[in-house]
């Protein structure tokens, strides 16, 4: 996996820094509004299937900010993966309160009003993270920490496996599809989340310097 991702001054990472703050003007200005509802409709209406819907709810479940931080814990107490698992920590709390700031004050998206037509499921759908008294939609704070997540872990295997780590990204994408079975985000939201989880991670793991858990094998 490639050193660029937290690198805040290569192109790649600029790049990914204006896809975000376009995707966010597009959607604050209701220019995806169609795109988003059509899109959405259209997961309503393939829900019904027992196991399918289980399946996606267990999957958007993993995505909640106690699960995720309870793996980053583990991490953190294991001595070899202490850095790791600090940074991941550390990533998911800036990640969930960053994107709660900016679904609550900063881009004007209401969260989708569609009930699921699904199985009942064993327990309601998780929410995603807001901030105390507001609300929003993007970006999904599920997708963020999804990336973020594998952004750090596909790193930290990427000496180990360096190929078999980019598996690691299957994760996010599942994440994302989950969360529009579910009917609790748009198909931007999770476009939106997906990159800036990546974008946080990038930068998070650069201050912390994440590349240093590789320096004790190469000495």
């Amino acid at each position: 996996m490639q050193n660029w991702l937290f690198d805040v001054r290569s192109r790649p990472f600029l790049i990914l820094s204006v896809a975000f703050i376009v995707m966010a003007l597009l959607v604050h200005n209701q220019v995806t509004k169609d795109f988003d509802t059509n899109t959405l409709l259209a997961f309503q209406s393939a829900a019904g299937n027992h196991t399918v819907d289980v399946i996606m709810w267990i999957v958007t479940e993993i995505g909640d900010v106690r699960w995720l931080m309870l793996f980053s814990i583990v991490l953190l107490i294991i001595r070899p993966t202490r850095r790791t698992g600090l940074i991941l920590l550390l990533s998911l709390v800036a990640g969930t309160i960053a994107t709660g700031y900016i679904k609550g004050y900063l881009i004007a998206n209401d969260s989708p009003d569609l009930e699921f037509l699904g199985t009942k499921l064993p327990s309601d759908i998780g929410k995603d993270t807001f901030v105390l008294g507001t609300g929003g939609s993007f970006p999904s704070g599920h997708a963020t920490r999804a990336s973020m997540t594998a952004l750090i872990i596909g790193y930290a295997l990427s000496r180990r496996f360096p190929k078999g780590c980019y598996l690691i990204w299957i994760f996010p994408v599942v994440e994302a599809i989950s969360r529009l079975y579910v009917l609790q985000h748009f198909p931007m939201d999770v476009f939106g989340g997906f990159v800036f989880g990546i974008l946080m991670a990038g930068i998070i793991g650069r201050k912390l310097k994440l590349v240093e858990i590789f320096k004790k094998s190469q000495t």
